[in-house]
Protein backbone atom coordinates (compact mmCIF):
# COMPACT_ATOMS: atom_id res chain seq x y z
CA UNK A 1 0.00 0.00 0.00
CA UNK A 2 1.23 3.43 -0.57
CA UNK A 3 2.78 5.67 1.88
CA UNK A 4 2.52 9.46 2.94
CA UNK A 5 4.26 11.41 4.76
CA UNK A 6 1.51 14.42 6.71
CA UNK A 7 2.98 17.43 8.25
CA UNK A 8 0.67 19.03 10.62
CA UNK A 9 1.17 22.57 11.08
CA UNK A 10 -0.78 24.95 13.82
CA UNK A 11 -0.55 26.72 17.04
CA UNK A 12 -2.21 26.65 20.31
CA UNK A 13 -4.48 29.81 19.89
CA UNK A 14 -6.12 28.07 16.97
CA UNK A 15 -6.44 24.55 18.78
CA UNK A 16 -7.85 26.42 21.87
CA UNK A 17 -10.34 27.98 20.14
CA UNK A 18 -11.98 25.51 18.85
CA UNK A 19 -15.09 23.38 20.41
CA UNK A 20 -13.72 20.46 22.46
CA UNK A 21 -16.44 18.56 20.47
CA UNK A 22 -15.02 18.98 17.24
CA UNK A 23 -11.36 18.32 18.82
CA UNK A 24 -12.77 15.03 20.77
CA UNK A 25 -13.44 13.62 17.04
CA UNK A 26 -10.23 14.66 15.58
CA UNK A 27 -8.21 13.07 18.42
CA UNK A 28 -10.43 9.97 17.58
CA UNK A 29 -9.77 10.05 14.52
CA UNK A 30 -6.14 10.44 15.32
CA UNK A 31 -6.37 7.08 17.06
CA UNK A 32 -7.74 5.65 14.44
CA UNK A 33 -4.56 6.39 12.27
CA UNK A 34 -2.31 4.88 15.02
CA UNK A 35 -4.68 1.60 15.19
CA UNK A 36 -4.29 1.57 11.27
CA UNK A 37 -0.09 1.24 11.85
CA UNK A 38 0.83 5.16 11.73
CA UNK A 39 3.77 6.27 12.94
CA UNK A 40 2.75 9.36 14.33
CA UNK A 41 4.24 12.01 16.73
CA UNK A 42 4.31 15.48 17.88
CA UNK A 43 7.00 18.10 16.71
CA UNK A 44 9.80 18.84 19.13
CA UNK A 45 12.76 21.25 19.20
CA UNK A 46 14.73 20.95 15.63
CA UNK A 47 17.79 20.97 14.65
CA UNK A 48 19.82 21.14 11.42
CA UNK A 49 22.58 19.15 10.20
CA UNK A 50 25.09 19.88 7.68
CA UNK A 51 27.96 18.61 6.66
CA UNK A 52 29.31 20.59 3.24
CA UNK A 53 31.21 18.51 1.48
CA UNK A 54 32.43 16.03 4.14
CA UNK A 55 34.41 18.96 5.59
CA UNK A 56 33.23 19.10 8.62
CA UNK A 57 29.74 18.64 10.88
CA UNK A 58 27.59 21.74 11.33
CA UNK A 59 24.56 21.74 13.71
CA UNK A 60 21.94 24.34 14.41
CA UNK A 61 19.12 24.38 16.40
CA UNK A 62 16.15 25.58 15.49
CA UNK A 63 13.88 24.78 12.27
CA UNK A 64 15.54 25.73 8.37
CA UNK A 65 12.15 26.01 6.93
CA UNK A 66 9.55 29.51 7.77
CA UNK A 67 6.25 28.64 8.19
CA UNK A 68 2.98 31.28 9.05
CA UNK A 69 2.33 28.46 11.45
CA UNK A 70 4.78 26.52 13.36
CA UNK A 71 4.91 22.69 12.50
CA UNK A 72 3.12 20.81 14.98
CA UNK A 73 3.30 17.00 14.22
CA UNK A 74 4.07 14.78 11.62
CA UNK A 75 2.88 11.14 10.66
CA UNK A 76 4.05 8.53 8.13
CA UNK A 77 0.16 6.90 6.95
CA UNK A 78 -0.73 4.41 4.52
CA UNK A 79 -3.72 4.66 1.82
CA UNK A 80 -4.97 3.69 -1.00
CA UNK A 81 -4.05 6.46 -3.78
CA UNK A 82 -3.48 10.75 -2.37
CA UNK A 83 -7.27 11.04 -2.26
CA UNK A 84 -7.61 8.48 0.39
CA UNK A 85 -4.52 9.90 2.60
CA UNK A 86 -6.59 13.01 2.14
CA UNK A 87 -9.68 12.07 3.36
CA UNK A 88 -7.52 10.40 6.01
CA UNK A 89 -6.08 13.71 7.58
CA UNK A 90 -8.74 16.06 6.96
CA UNK A 91 -10.17 15.33 10.23
CA UNK A 92 -7.15 15.30 12.21
CA UNK A 93 -6.47 18.36 14.75
CA UNK A 94 -4.35 20.71 12.88
CA UNK A 95 -7.05 20.22 9.84
CA UNK A 96 -10.03 21.11 11.61
CA UNK A 97 -8.07 23.43 14.64
CA UNK A 98 -7.57 26.39 12.35
CA UNK A 99 -4.22 24.62 11.11
CA UNK A 100 -2.81 22.52 8.03
CA UNK A 101 -1.92 19.06 7.33
CA UNK A 102 0.47 18.61 4.06
CA UNK A 103 0.54 15.33 2.17
CA UNK A 104 3.51 14.05 0.62
CA UNK A 105 3.88 10.80 -1.45
CA UNK A 106 6.62 8.72 -0.80
CA UNK A 107 7.89 7.02 -4.17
Amino acid sequence: MPKFITIGYGDREGYDRTPQSIKDVAHEQDAKLASEGALMGIAGTPVQVRNPEGAGLVTREGPFMKTALPVAGFAVIEADDLEDAIRKVSQVPCAVAHGVVEVWPLK
